[in-house]
């Protein structure tokens, strides 16, 4: 009966760790996200305000990572002063911006960077680790 019980716990813990391994789906909340996610390539969901200083300077290093990986990976935008993006915001928990999330190339969440602005250092080590 030992050797029973302690089997059961040995399968529910390896299907709870299985279950908490499982990254979630990215939320297609705009048409640029349905365009962009899971078709493929990793997606780099960029959240914005454009007229934002800090938003400035991590779309120049996007701009410089896109050049340096020509075709490797996509950015898709969400702009935070579009009304037809905000659903995006709750969606993904995004409270700060500049705030990026990496979706894989079958489109599940791979990461989501802290907000602020982030290096392409740290941007190009996170899309290398991807499968």
């Amino acid at each position: 009966m030992k050797q029973r019980s302690i089997a059961l716990l040995a399968a529910l813990l390896f299907a709870a760790a299985s279950l908490a391994s499982a990254a979630p789906t990215a939320p297609l909340s705009t048409p640029v996200l349905s365009q962009a996610i899971g078709k493929g390539k990793p997606t780099l969901v960029f959240f914005q305000n454009p007229n934002g200083g800090p938003c400035r300077a991590q779309q120049q290093v996007l701009n410089k990572l896109t050049e340096k990986r020509r075709g490797a990976f996509t950015v898709a935008p969400v702009n935070a002063m579009d009304q037809n993006d905000q659903k995006a915001f709750y969606d993904y928990g995004v409270r700060s911006l500049p705030s990026l999330v990496l979706v894989d190339k079958a489109g599940k969440i791979s990461k989501v960077f802290p907000p602020g602005i982030q290096s392409i250092e740290t941007l190009s080590a996170a899309l290398d680790g991807l499968k």
